[in-house]
């Protein structure tokens, strides 16, 4: 799995959005250009506001890059990533998800 970090974004959706496009996009696509590798953005988390522009970028991406997997996280915490990312391994028809991760028994999804 590539992992691509789009984090210390803008706190407002909308600038946040612009900031992802001009900075983490070049790199998504470059990175997908590069190989098979499923492929997860890693966000921080944010309020409901920034729900509809990041499903919306994941799922246009996953769209894509078809046949290469592609989902992203959001997430503070790096068990409940790490849970995440151990069960997007292993599950090869999950791809364009959005998983907003509390941490609450992560550790059970990795199982």
């Amino acid at each position: 799995m590539r992992l691509v970090e789009a984090r210390g974004l803008p706190a407002s959706a909308l600038d946040a959005a612009a900031a992802f496009h001009a900075s983490c996009l070049p790199r998504i696509r470059e990175a997908i250009a590069e190989g098979e590798l499923p492929l997860c953005i890693v966000f921080d988390l944010a309020d409901h506001t920034h729900t509809a522009w990041r499903l919306a970028t994941t799922q246009s991406l996953a769209r894509e890059a078809a046949p290469v997997r592609v989902n992203a996280l959001a997430s503070d915490d790096e068990t409940a990533i790490d849970a995440a990312l151990s069960y997007l391994n292993r599950a090869p028809g999950v791809t364009g998800q959005y998983l907003v991760l509390d941490g609450n028994d992560a550790g059970n999804a990795a199982q």
